[in-house]
């Protein structure tokens, strides 16, 4: 064991720089947007996810991503999953893991933990010995394929782009393609389903980035920010803005949902701005933003920008260079009285 340690600490270290290099470089290596594909040819990719209870009531709560060529960072979570029980004011401490032989073994730095992942389960031995078996499951959105209320705005039903300019179908999915609804919009409820790709060796803006940009100014981050902190320039973010209250990103190739209330600026008659817009921002079901004041005529590289002078704009979905997909995109108009 002392052994294993000693060769884990030492790969982690040229790893670690080499990957974030690579990531500089814009060398991401193998990128997979296909989760069957990927359990087929990347053994790391079925080992990645949480492990824990679906439940609330549990001790710990573990993510595991992936980092390529079988590394990975093991967040354990005080009190369970987000959106289970854990919160950002809980414990959450990360661990440094490898392959070794058909177990995956990692290690704490502070050596108050140690764990490993066999057979399906993430075997956590805490520092006063207690030791937990923590299965691996999958969670999905509680409101993952939402149908359209009578009235709603279908912008995408997988069988075309036609809402769109620039849209791009490929395989029944809208691709990321810097697409721009034609429609614009003032107060809605926006539904979205969004996909990120596997790529275990990119790290930061490069892993899987997109984003929905509201009245095409103020966007809200798509990326790959499974198990990270949950900041503003990550999944949930509103990007330049603020933080989501709590990371609620799912693992890379999973169905991930947006549900957003969006309620427009107002202007008084002589169209002088009296009042913000402001959204409420529901990610895989659980709120992370709550009527929040976007006190900002845009955030970065939105597609409408300069000084807020109208209610209405489109929906846009941001192309970053990476193969985001999206699904099932409607959107329900609430008339101002």
């Amino acid at each position: 064991m002392i052994r294993s340690t000693y060769l884990l600490r030492c790969f982690l270290m040229l790893t670690v720089a080499s990957f974030s290099a690579g990531a500089e470089n814009g060398k991401a290596g193998s990128v997979w947007i296909d989760p069957e594909v990927a359990a087929k040819e990347d053994a790391d990719f079925s080992i990645q996810g949480e492990y824990g209870s679906a439940s609330v009531g549990a001790t710990y709560g573990v993510q595991v991503v992936a980092l390529g060529e079988g590394t990975f960072d093991a967040y354990v979570l005080q009190d369970g999953l987000p959106g289970l029980g854990w919160t950002r004011e809980k414990s959450r401490r990360v661990i440094k893991g490898m392959r070794d032989g058909e177990k995956i073994v990692f290690v704490d730095t502070e050596k108050k933990i140690s764990a490993t992942i066999e057979g399906g389960n993430f075997l956590l031995v805490s520092e006063d010995g207690k030791k937990s078996s923590l299965p691996r499951i999958e969670r999905h959105s509680s409101t993952l394929r939402a149908k359209p209320p009578q009235g709603a705005v279908v912008l995408f039903d997988g069988s075309s782009a036609d809402a769109w300019e620039n849209g791009k179908v490929e395989n029944g999915l809208l691709r990321a393609s810097g697409a721009t609804s034609k429609q614009r919009f003032g107060d809605y409820t926006l539904h979205l389903e969004f996909r990120t790709p596997y790529l275990p060796k990119a790290r930061g803006q490069g892993r899987g980035n997109s984003g929905v940009y509201h009245s095409g100014r103020w966007e809200t981050q798509v990326l790959d920010s499974f198990g990270l902190d949950g900041k503003d320039n990550e999944c949930g973010g509103i990007y330049s803005i603020t933080e989501p209250r709590l990371n609620m990103c799912l693992p890379p190739l999973s169905w991930q949902t947006y549900d957003v209330d969006y309620t427009a600026a107002t202007f008084d008659a002589s169209g002088k701005r009296t009042a913000w817009p402001r959204i409420t921002v529901k990610l895989n079901g659980v709120v992370i933003h709550e009527n929040l004041e976007l006190a900002k005529d845009c955030t970065a590289s939105a597609p409408i920008s300069g000084q807020l002078t109208t209610t209405d704009g489109p929906v846009h979905l941001q192309n970053h260079g990476n193969p985001v997909f999206y699904q099932n995109i409607w959107i329900v108009n609430h008339p101002r009285k």
